[in-house]
């Protein structure tokens, strides 16, 4: 194996110049570090990362604890956490506890698996791991970091409602808000809802965004304009019967899902959505696209939420603070982005 010290007796430099120039330190001339990559390119050099590690008492390493890999949040978080090590020039060491896989929805209120957390994050830092960041698949209150955890540890897409551990969250409130106050824009005013699972937390923020508007026109919110969902494509289409009996002229679903349900009845019903009754979701899904017309729907900010999220566990791991957090960084809320597709019409020129 290639040493530092073969690089510098060939470059005729000395051995702390040849480290200083992997390492990316300035003050080094240019044709001389020039001359000592090229070196290290011919001689096909590998650094030490153990020696470096063990210098430094750092591997240089996020460990990501993902509950479910296949969940349809999860790829963009893990991107985002990606993308921050990339630039800060950390590894990533990815656990996937294939939660839904093992166990379906049952989880989102199961504390069973806490144990099962909290060995992998164990074996993580075993394997010296700098910090932590867990990526949950359904925003909810999570208490499963260690007690005393002698990294930094950040919760993405999750509250852990502890002083030591920062929540890096969708704000669901202001997006709901801005799909509302878009079709109060565009001339509704009976507005139809599709919620999820009255026990969500995604759910009952949603509904505060909602209701922020209809108070902030002055038009009161009726409570019969709302059907409960549970995500999937069945209870939108299940729902909408009740809705239309309502004479609403636009129905917001909180997920994409259940948009599409809604697509189907009123298929079924002769109803054309853009045209005869407006439709919006919430995700904004791949799927949202394919729908006839496209659907208008918000985006959930997964990829800023994994970088977002990475970077504060990196921040703490090079201030080496594994204490409090300050107040106002326990809980970031990432701000949805709204898409306006075919599927609102404008009823303000009828």
């Amino acid at each position: 194996m290639v040493t530092i010290k073969e690089i510098a007796k060939r470059c005729n430099v000395s051995i702390a110049t040849v480290s200083n120039i992997i390492n990316g330190k300035p003050n080094v001339g240019r044709e001389t570090r020039e001359k000592v990559l090229k070196t290290i390119e011919e001689l096909n050099y590998t650094p030490n990362y153990i020696a470096k590690n063990l210098k430094t008492r750092r591997s240089k390493t996020i460990g990501v604890v993902v509950e479910d890999i296949t969940a349809f949040c999860a790829p963009d978080i893990v991107d985002g956490i990606t993308k921050c090590c990339e630039e800060k020039g950390y590894h990533i060491l990815l656990t996937n506890l294939r939660l839904y896989r093992k166990f379906g929805e049952s989880y989102y209120e199961n504390e069973k698996f806490f144990p099962m957390i909290q060995k992998e994050i164990k074996e993580l830092i075993a394997k010296q791991v700098d910090g932590i960041v867990y990526v949950t698949t359904h925003e909810r209150v999570l208490k499963c970091f260690p007690k005393e955890l002698n990294v930094p540890a950040v919760m993405a897409y999750g509250y852990t409602r502890s002083p030591k551990y920062p929540s890096i969250v969708v704000d669901d409130r202001k997006g709901a808000a801005e799909v509302i106050r878009y079709l109060f824009s565009m001339g509704h005013r009976r507005i139809g809802i599709v919620s999820g699972p009255v026990r969500s937390l995604h759910t009952r923020e949603r509904l505060l965004g909602v209701q922020d508007i209809f108070t902030e026109q002055g038009i009161p919110f009726e409570k019969k304009c709302v059907v409960e969902g549970d995500w999937r494509r069945g209870s939108g289409y299940r729902g909408t019967d009740s809705l239309l009996e309502q004479k609403v002229t636009a129905i917001f679903c909180m997920s994409d899902i259940m948009a599409g349900g809604v697509y189907d009845r009123l298929g079924e019903l002769g109803l054309i959505p853009g045209k005869d009754i407006s439709v919006a979701g919430f995700d904004d899904r791949e799927l949202s696209t394919y729908y006839k017309p496209p659907l208008t729907t918000t985006a959930l900010p997964l990829f800023e939420i994994g970088y977002t999220a990475c970077e504060h566990a990196i921040r703490k791991i090079e201030g080496s603070d594994c204490g409090e957090v300050p107040e106002e960084l326990l809980e970031i809320a990432r701000s949805c982005s709204l898409t306006v597709r075919d599927s609102v019409k404008d009823i303000r020129i009828q």
